[in-house]
């Protein structure tokens, strides 16, 4: 039985867009429900990464009937929306890809948008906070906020795809990385070749 709370995804304006956009089709195949917030960055980078030219591309790349059934989209720039509250029953959040700018706000506790509330909000609600973070090289004040969420209960989970499974296409580099968040939000998938089978 599929727990019925929303799993909060966010896409920021890191590169790695295709994470995002596997991780939002792969959520609505295992019919999760998903409260999406899409950033004005994280849309400029699904325009720059993908074929997509916006959430309703997006919408119509997963599925518009299955999106219209799980998905429930939310301004970035309304922080009085849902998962800005605690009394917000989602199981979960992922920000997929998280920018570092990002990572910073949530490790200082500020919101100045929504996705920086909503994951304020997942760390004081103690629930499960997985931050796809995509940068390189890594400074000391990256390191420091990385250490810093991780300390509050976050999980940082940097886009780096294995290859022990030998990858031959972008595609299951992309999947990898997915399986790996779908794993810590408690969702079952087989995306990818688990180690040793």
């Amino acid at each position: 039985m599929n727990d019925v709370r929303p799993i909060v995804v966010a896409v920021t304006g890191a590169s790695g867009a295709p994470y995002g956009v596997r991780l939002l089709q792969a959520l609505v195949q295992a019919e999760q429900k998903v409260s999406l917030i899409v950033s004005s960055h994280g849309l400029r980078l699904i325009q720059t990464e993908t074929s997509l030219g916006s959430v309703e591309g997006l919408r119509a790349h997963v599925g518009a009937a299955a999106w219209d059934r799980w998905v429930t989209t939310y301004d970035d720039t309304d922080r009085g929306a849902g998962p800005a509250s605690g009394s917000h029953r989602a199981r979960a959040m992922v920000v997929c890809p998280c920018s570092m700018g990002t990572l910073a706000a949530i490790a200082a506790g500020t919101s100045r948008s929504l996705v920086e509330r909503a994951a304020d909000v997942t760390l004081k609600e103690r629930r499960a906070l997985v931050l796809v973070t995509r940068e390189t090289p890594l400074s000391t004040i990256h390191l420091e906020n990385m250490l810093r969420v991780t300390q509050a209960g976050a999980v940082v989970m940097p886009a780096s795809p294995g290859f022990y499974h030998r990858p031959t296409t972008i595609e299951e580099l992309v999947d990898f990385v997915v399986a790996r968040v779908l794993d810590h939000l408690g969702v079952e998938n087989g995306l990818a070749p688990r180690w040793g089978e």
